[in-house]
């Protein structure tokens, strides 16, 4: 029996307005070195950027080694509680002072000769000064990177005249306030390395267009049509509402298939093993969210104040460049990509939460690396994975000279005009068409 309809409203679809054409987006910037050249001069040291959790750095002396490119930023708790951030570079001879993460930091000391600064960043000892001369210790401070936490996250921004961190997230943070990011605990990061440019990583988690095509499974037990996208500028954000499926199939489609479906993609999210039946007595979405609140409850966790379809519509939102947040009323995920150590390979980093009691303690979560190949997310994560490879090398294809864009991808085709911004491109190196309708 089909019941699944509890999810009625129609909201605006994914596609909005269609363009007069589609967007052309010159392919060299995906594997052009002076394409990357510059992102990594004009982009990158002005763009705030998620660096590592509140988790990573609550208490005084614990650190953190950022690295994007050729950038490195060491973002470190003082004595005082203070959450401070600096380029990783000794003053004396360039050597960096810190790699990785870790605790119990009382002073930072350059390996190579001694310098020594305090964790507010001042100068504190020079061995043998006197060879020197006339060296002032005010005059070599670290130098100093912009840092900010929202939520539980933790930007830096190298551009000391940036914008405030509030004003570049725009209506994202009050967009999602009814859902106490605040609660959720950061337990690992996985950095994933990947043949890919970061840009090719990040515009995975920018469309659902691909959904009907890699995700068969998601789609069984998602709405990808009525799935309204917005853009406020550095920012954007898509709804997409679970436990239904997608308007897009022809034939009709029970409510254990549903169920089925969504137990294979996200039976995690609520303790249900794969392979358990629909038990029924309810709608597919009224009885995932039971599970879930359930599931909650067993962690200390109160859900009660959840609607169904705040546990079952996942928000997405897009931060340029390169951040993807994905939350419902019981799910947190942050991903990131980064450039590699050419334009045709990155990293994607991956924050994995869980919500907690308000009073939960803290702990330091797990870092851990790996390739691709080693990479296995979860069925749907590792379904996006698995192509970015095979897009690279088609991206490099000399008759491939344009990407050639839906505005239901509207959110890649964002990032490329916000590129655009930042890198003041000349008119024959910038998109084309998408107007108007494409924002």
């Amino acid at each position: 029996m089909v019941t699944h309809t509890a999810h009625d409203v129609r909201r605006d679809d994914a596609t909005g307005p269609p363009p007069a054409s589609p967007t052309r987006v010159p392919a060299a910037r995906y594997h052009s070195p002076a394409f990357a050249r510059l992102e990594n001069d004009h982009m990158w040291p002005r763009v705030w950027q998620v660096a590592c959790t509140v988790d990573h750095v609550a208490e005084p002396g614990d650190y953190f080694e950022y690295r994007c490119g050729p950038y490195s930023v060491l973002i470190v708790r003082d004595g005082d509680g203070q959450l401070r951030a600096f380029q990783n570079v000794c003053r004396h001879r360039g050597n960096s002072l810190c790699t990785g993460a870790g605790s119990q930091l009382s002073e930072l000391r350059c390996g190579y000769h001694g310098w020594t600064w305090d964790l507010s960043g001042a100068l504190k000892r020079v061995p043998n000064r006197k060879g020197f001369g006339a060296l002032h210790m005010n005059d070599f401070p670290l130098i100093g990177v912009r840092v900010d936490a929202w939520e539980r996250l933790v930007f830096v921004n190298l551009d000391a005249d940036a914008m405030p961190l509030h004003e570049y997230l725009e209506a994202m943070p009050a967009d999602i306030a009814w859902n106490r990011l605040a609660d959720f605990r950061c337990y690992a990061t996985m950095t994933i390395e990947v043949d890919a440019n970061w840009k090719t990583i990040a515009d995975g988690y920018s469309e659902t267009y691909h959904i009907q095509t890699l995700h068969p499974e998601l789609h069984r037990c998602m709405d990808d049509v009525y799935a309204p996208q917005q853009i406020w500028g550095h920012t954007g954000k898509s709804e997409q509402y679970y436990g239904v499926p997608s308007p897009h199939l022809k034939e009709p489609i029970s409510d254990d298939d549903v169920w089925d479906a969504y137990v294979t993609t996200q039976g995690a999210l609520m303790g249900v093993e794969e392979g358990t039946p629909f038990p029924g007595g309810a709608s597919v979405p009224d009885v995932i969210a039971s599970r879930t609140r359930e599931f909650a409850a067993g962690r200390g966790v109160d859900l009660s104040w959840a609607t169904t379809e705040q546990v079952l519509l996942l928000h997405q939102y897009n931060v340029f460049p390169n951040m993807t947040l994905l939350t419902n009323a019981d799910h947190l995920t942050v991903m990131t990509s980064h450039p590699g150590a050419d334009p045709e390979h990155g990293e994607l980093v991956m924050y994995l939460w869980t919500r907690m009691a308000p009073d939960a303690p803290r702990t330091t979560p797990i870092d851990v690396r790996m390739t691709a190949d080693e990479a296995h997310p979860g069925l749907v994560l590792t379904q996006d994975i698995s192509v970015l490879a095979g897009l690279q090398r088609g991206l490099r294809q000399p008759g491939f000279t344009h990407l050639t864009l839906s505005n239901e991808e509207r959110r890649v085709i964002n990032l490329h005009r916000n590129l655009e911004r930042y890198l003041d491109l000349p008119e024959a190196d910038r998109m084309t068409g998408g107007e108007p309708g494409g924002t």
